[in-house]
């Protein structure tokens, strides 16, 4: 089952990095020679959102996306994405 998901990109690994983090098993084997890309879920908040936040205490929802092409850490992205066994973390099979 797929579903699209929008975030700001707040760190990127790519492949060739892969090696550098402590990545969890399954999550490696996921990202073999891909690109790992964590994002803040929802896209870039206000400054009012991020007030609002901060006040109810409600956290930043991160979610790991992993994929076959780049994106650099601020940008904005939308894609389609499949859930993989990994709590969070996502496969994506189209960017929009």
């Amino acid at each position: 089952m797929t579903e699209t998901i929008t975030g700001e990109v707040i760190h990127v690994v790519p492949p060739e990095d892969l090696d550098d983090y402590e990545l969890d098993p399954d999550l490696q084997s996921l990202a073999e020679a891909r690109y790992v890309l964590v994002c803040r879920k929802g896209g870039r908040p206000s400054w009012v959102e991020r007030i609002v936040a901060f006040l109810r205490r409600t956290p930043i929802e991160p979610v790991t996306l992993v994929a076959d092409r780049p994106a650099e850490e601020g940008d904005d992205v939308t894609a389609r994405v499949e859930s993989t066994g990994v709590t969070g973390v996502y496969d994506v099979v189209e960017f929009r």
